[in-house]
C-alpha cells in the first residue's frame, strides 16, 4: 500500500521498489487468504502498481511483462476483483502506450466483467477508458460521451481517484475533435484536482497537453477559413505560454524521475522550437532524453521522436 500511495503521488522510483519488494515477499499460497480481509490479492496489486511505475520510469517493455504478469495471476486465482484490477491497470497502460485497440480489448473485458460482477466503479473506470479508445480512433462524439458520464458518475458519490488521468483524457478527445476551450477547462479541473488531492502522478502530462491544445487554439483563431468572432488571439503570447507549459511537464517530470512523461514533453517542446527556427536546439534537448532509454522501441511515443530528431538534423 506504500508502493501504491506513493505512485499516486508521482514518487516512482520509490513506488517501483516498494512493489519489487511486495513481489518478493509475495506467496500465492500462503498470502491467498488476504483476499477475504482486503478484497484484493496483494500480488496482484503489487504487479499491477510496479508495471505502472515502471512505464512511467521509462521502462514500458519491463511494464507490460509485469502487466501480464498480473493478469496471469489473477485469472490463475479466479478472484474476480483481483482480475477486475489487472484489467484497469492492463488497459491504462497500453493507453499510456499509446495503443488504442489493445486498450480497447483490455477496457470491454473488464466492462463484460464489472457488468456481469456488479463492479460498478471498475465499470465506470473501463468505460472511460474505453471512450479514449474510441475518441481516439475517430468516434469523437461517442467517446467523449462516455467519458463525461462516468467521470460525472464517480464525482458524485465522491471518487476522486484517477480524476487528474480521466479529465486528461477527456482534454484529448476534446483537441482531436476541434473543441480546445472545453479541453482547456477539463484540464483546468484537472490540475485543481491534483492540488487539492495531491494525486500528482499525471501531472507532467496535465501540463504536456495544456501547451498543446493552447498551440492547437491558437491555429485555429489564425486559421484562413476561422469564423471565430472578436480578437485573432486569446493569450497575447500563445507560444510563450506554449512553451511555459512545456517546461514545466519538463520539469516535473524530471523531478518525479518519469523519462516516458519527459520524452512526451521534450518533443512537443522540440515541435515548438522547430517551428521557431531553432532546430539545433530542439535536436541536442531531445536527443538527449531519448538517448537514455534502453527499450520500447517499437512504442509510438520513441517511433516519433527518432522520427523527429530526423527531421532536426
Amino acid at each position: 500500500m506504500l508502493g501504491a500511495t506513493l505512485l499516486s503521488t508521482g514518487e516512482f522510483a520509490p513506488a517501483q521498489a516498494y512493489t519489487e519488494q511486495g513481489i518478493t515477499l509475495y506467496d500465492a499460497a500462503k498470502h491467498g487468504s488476504l483476499v477475504v480481509l482486503y478484497g484484493e490479492d496483494p500480488g496482484v496489486l503489487c504487479l499491477c502498481y510496479g508495471a505502472t511505475a515502471q512505464g512511467y520510469l521509462g521502462y514500458p517493455d519491463r511494464a507490460l511483462k509485469r502487466t501480464e504478469e498480473a493478469l496471469t495471476l489473477a485469472q490463475e486465482l479466479g478472484h474476480p476483483h483481483s482480475l477486475a484490477n489487472a484489467l484497469y491497470w492492463a488497459a491504462r497502460l497500453h493507453q499510456f502506450r499509446r495503443e488504442e485497440q489493445e486498450t480497447q480489448r483490455r477496457a470491454e473485458a473488464l466492462l463484460a466483467l464489472s457488468t456481469e460482477q456488479e463492479f460498478p466503479v471498475w465499470l465506470e473506470y473501463g468505460t472511460i477508458l474505453q471512450g479514449w479508445a474510441l475518441a481516439v480512433q475517430g468516434q469523437g462524439e461517442e467517446g467523449m460521451a462516455q467519458l463525461r458520464q462516468s467521470l460525472a458518475a464517480l464525482q458524485a458519490v465522491g471518487n476522486v481517484l484517477s480524476e487528474p488521468h480521466a479529465q486528461a483524457l477527456l482534454a484529448e478527445a476534446y483537441g482531436k475533435t476541434g473543441q480546445m476551450d472545453k479541453g482547456l477547462a477539463a484540464l483546468g479541473e484537472a490540475l485543481a484536482c491534483v492540488d487539492r488531492t495531491g494525486e500528482r502522478c499525471y501531472e507532467a502530462e496535465l501540463y504536456r497537453l495544456k501547451g498543446e491544445l493552447t498551440l492547437q487554439r491558437e491555429s485555429k483563431l489564425q486559421g484562413p477559413k476561422s469564423t471565430v468572432a472578436g480578437p485573432r488571439s486569446l493569450t497575447s503570447d500563445p507560444q510563450g505560454e506554449a512553451e511555459a507549459c512545456f517546461l514545466k511537464a519538463i520539469d516535473i517530470s524530471r523531478k518525479q524521475q518519469a523519462k516516458s512523461l519527459e520524452l512526451r514533453a521534450a518533443m512537443s517542446l522540440a515541435r515548438l522550437w522547430q517551428q521557431k527556427g531553432e532546430a539545433a536546439e530542439a535536436h541536442q534537448m531531445l536527443s538527449e532524453v531519448y538517448n537514455w532509454f534502453t527499450e520500447g522501441f517499437d512504442t509510438k511515443d520513441l517511433q516519433e521522436a527518432r522520427a523527429l530528431l530526423a527531421e532536426l538534423v
